[in-house]
């Protein structure tokens, strides 16, 4: 007779148990389908992220509002949709960080319960992500195209260009138009040699196709282009093409980046590398940096390539030249112009093209050598920090420049 009166409630006990692991099954799937519709509704390439970006001000993206529902509903298997009780999804932009927050409610039918009169156990959840959106960028390309870029990319190249220049091996291609015996430019273009030139106006192109892949909104991010001249006779900052939110446009205009060109080697005693004057004049151009919330307030980002070895004429030099030169002044870099432009709240994003050792070159070795250590320690020191890449010969340029210009947009993190 107890065991019969038992019987129920334990049955009923066990029931209850069995009833309370399906609910909370069913509530872990739907968790799973919060989880993936506040995360998709944020994603990179949703409507809600460029309806975000389009916003003049902070406030709820209607349209991801939307996208998030729909992205739920798909994830839930079809019998368990009408027995979705309520849905609430807020979507929020705030500067450039968008955050998301689904909110469900949900009856789950019973079978053991219903001896205690319960067809039903209500669930609920929450999932939220967050997310910062791809800022409005525009970039500043500051490439150096005086003489020492004429440099052969590889050492294969260096090589081949050296066995190639007679008495005097040359591993650079001199672009001397007034000699042809001393235009070794030709000579590398016959060989079908790559100068460093080359590969940076190669991969400046490159970037063009990256940032029509990246942009989420039309004139989201702008480029412009700059040398430092396309002849000795008119070196200093040179525009190939000003800023342009039209990337087949600026493709099409750096075509006309080469090396720079002088009537013969030692012209102007090759003084044709000024790096403080060129950084000195993209502070000017640049301005101020914004936080790159909306077209009218960018990021702005200069990216210097160059190998680092300043030549110029000045007084004031960092190191000791030949007393016939007196005010020749090759040295590394100096990062405190750099600074001059960080300070106006604009990231340096640097590709440093490895100055090689030219162990056959008596110029080198008495005046390059001595401060070669130097040369990417200020490099690095002009970057803003983790915008710094060093590119060796066994490396490629383009690469390289795409994985810094990725890491400058590459700010937009998921998390939920």
């Amino acid at each position: 007779m107890m065991t019969a009166l038992l019987a129920v409630p334990l049955i009923g006990a066990a029931g209850m148990a069995v009833d309370v692991n399906y609910a909370f099954e069913q509530k872990e799937m739907l968790m799973k389908a919060a989880d993936a519709a506040a995360v998709g509704a944020l994603a990179e390439k949703s409507a809600g992220v460029a309806a975000a970006l389009a916003m003049t001000s902070d406030g709820a993206v209607d349209v991801a509002d939307a996208d998030a529902k729909t992205l739920f509903l798909a994830q839930v298997p079809e019998e368990m949709r009408d027995r979705i009780l309520s849905t609430n999804i807020s979507i929020l932009r705030t500067g450039n960080e968008m955050t998301s927050q689904l909110n469900f409610e949900a009856r789950v039918p019973t079978s053991f319960m219903n001896i205690f009169g319960k067809d039903s156990v209500t669930v609920s959840g929450s999932a939220t992500a967050s997310y910062q959106t791809n800022a409005f960028v525009d970039f500043y390309m500051l490439l150096d195209n005086t003489p020492s870029m004429g440099l052969a990319a590889t050492q294969a190249g260096i090589t081949l260009m050296e066995k190639n220049t007679g008495d005097d091996p040359c591993a650079f291609a001199c672009h001397a138009t007034a000699d042809a015996d001393q235009n070794t430019y030709l000579i590398a273009k016959n060989l079908g040699v790559k100068m460093r030139i080359d590969v940076v106006r190669e991969a400046t192109q490159a970037l063009t196709h990256d940032a029509t892949e990246y942009m989420r909104v039309t004139n989201q991010y702008r480029m412009a282009v700059y040398t430092f001249g396309a002849t000795a006779d008119t070196a200093g900052l040179t525009e190939i093409i000003a800023m342009n939110s039209d990337m087949a446009k600026v493709r099409t205009a750096t075509d006309a980046v080469d090396l720079m060109t002088t009537k013969k080697n030692n012209y102007l005693a090759n003084q044709l590398t000024d790096f403080n004057a060129a950084l000195t004049s993209m502070k000017t151009k640049i301005g101020t940096g914004g936080a790159g919330y909306s077209s009218t307030d960018r990021q702005k980002v200069l990216f210097f390539v160059s190998d680092g070895v300043a030549d110029y004429q000045t007084t004031n030099c960092t190191r000791s030249m030949p007393e016939k030169q007196p005010t020749r002044c090759q040295e590394p870099l100096q990062p405190s112009y750099c600074k001059a432009i960080k300070d106006k709240g604009v990231k340096i994003a640097v590709l440093y093209t490895t100055y090689l050792d030219l162990p056959d070159d008596s110029w080198w070795k008495n005046w390059i050598k001595p401060f070669s250590s130097q040369i990417p320690t200020n490099m690095e020191a002009c970057a803003s920090p983790g915008y710094y890449f060093e590119v060796s010969p066994s490396e490629g340029i383009t690469e390289a420049m795409q994985a810094l210009f990725r890491k400058v947009i590459s700010a937009p993190r998921l998390t939920g």
